[in-house]
């Protein structure tokens, strides 16, 4: 069915925020709450660190807050009166022509052409005109309370199924705790190894686009933005020359290691033999263990322990950036459980791996459903 647009300003209230005085912002609770941008937004309400005495503009319980500046298009519910920051504006339909929840996730649906209309040199930011000029589709307010209802559901089975791989997750953190015990207190008293003793390790190739001497030879590689806890980023490779003698170094076997020297030094995942004629950039430690002495489930997990409660810290080499150096990565002392427990650890990742998978696929149905339910809804097909 098709329904009327309208300019977004003449259903909805906009109020764009400002900033305060400095001289009023405190940390201690003095005043209104500050949402000054993304960075204050909690889940679904805010959670603001600063406050301010001054008079600006307020928001009203029930108003919709939406990030104008960065982060363009996210969204927060005000459960309070809050104080709007320059980096937000607050969004409250017109009763009697635009229902809240129907705007809420109107403005989700709309939140990339927003951003597409950001402009700026450090940052990119809409302004008033750019909220007030979007046209939004207008059916009758049982029908927008009908279409808010069907997307309400789809997004808490959306919300259910990423909770559900969360406490997957935090099921293999509390399993690791529970047989391993804190690896940076090691109170279970495992011998201590340096990590070079129980493997042998190697940084990658050197990106030199100079080097480059012919245009054949160009493989595909992995570097630190392809390495995420657990698992591989290979939605956007690069390529690079890698010559006979390059592709024997930087080989990748399955159960290797890839540990990233900077950017979060540390943070690693075991290599499966994801792709084919696959190699690896400097920015890459590959490790590859001794495992009649220490396993890769065991390490990357000991390693995802040492990140998060300061293990590193001793180890990192700070200038102008943060670096888990070789020579470093090799020293390190680490616990070294018994094998037979480090296999019984290895079994349960892979159970819960495999739940995980599932649960993840069944994930992105979901999502593909939501998105579908989106634009069915704001084309007036729902």
């Amino acid at each position: 069915m098709s329904y009327p647009k309208m300019r977004l300003d003449k259903v909805c209230r906009i109020t764009m925020g400002q900033a305060p005085s400095g001289d009023s912002y405190n940390f201690d609770g003095n005043g209104l709450a500050l949402i000054a941008g993304a960075g204050d937004f909690g889940n679904e309400t805010p959670e603001p660190k600063k406050f301010t005495t001054a008079a600006g503009k307020k928001s009203e319980v029930g108003e919709i807050i939406l990030c104008i500046r960065a982060t363009i298009g996210d969204l927060n519910w005000s459960d309070k009166e809050y104080c709007l920051g320059r980096g937000v504006a607050g969004l409250f339909g017109h009763t009697d022509k635009l229902d809240q929840k129907y705007l809420w996730h109107w403005l989700k649906n709309i939140a990339p052409l927003l951003k597409s209309k950001g402009k700026g040199a450090t940052f990119l930011q809409v302004t008033k005109e750019d909220i007030c000029s979007l046209e939004i589709i207008l059916p009758p307010l049982s029908e927008q309370r009908r279409i808010a209802q069907i997307l309400d559901q789809a997004d808490e089975l959306r919300q259910k199924r990423q909770q559900a791989i969360e406490k997957l997750d935090q099921l293999l953190q509390s399993t690791f705790i529970d047989m391993f015990g804190d690896p940076v207190s090691n109170p279970k008293g495992w011998d201590l190894k340096a990590v070079g003793d129980v493997s042998e390790s190697k940084l990658g190739k050197m990106l030199d686009k100079k080097k480059q001497s012919t245009e054949n030879d160009q493989y595909k590689y992995l570097r630190n933005a392809n390495v995420q806890w657990f698992k591989f980023d290979l939605s956007d490779l690069f390529e690079m020359e890698f010559n006979e003698k390059d592709r024997k170094n930087c080989e990748l076997k399955y159960d290797d290691i890839l540990v990233c020297e900077g950017g979060e030094p540390g943070r690693a995942a075991i290599w499966k033999n994801q792709l084919e004629n696959c190699y690896f950039q400097k920015a890459l430690h590959r490790v590859r263990l001794d495992t009649t002495k220490i396993l890769p489930e065991y390490f990357v997990w000991l390693f995802w322990f040492y990140s998060k409660n300061g293990g590193f810290d001793d180890h990192i080499t700070v200038a102008t950036i943060a670096h888990l150096t070789g020579v470093k990565m090799k020293a390190m002392k680490i616990p070294i459980p018994p094998l037979k427990l480090q296999e019984e650890f290895k079994q349960k990742v892979l159970e819960i791996d495999n739940l995980k998978t599932k649960h993840e696929q069944s994930s992105k149905l979901v999502e593909n459903l939501f998105k579908s339910l989106q634009n069915q809804a704001f084309s007036g097909n729902l």
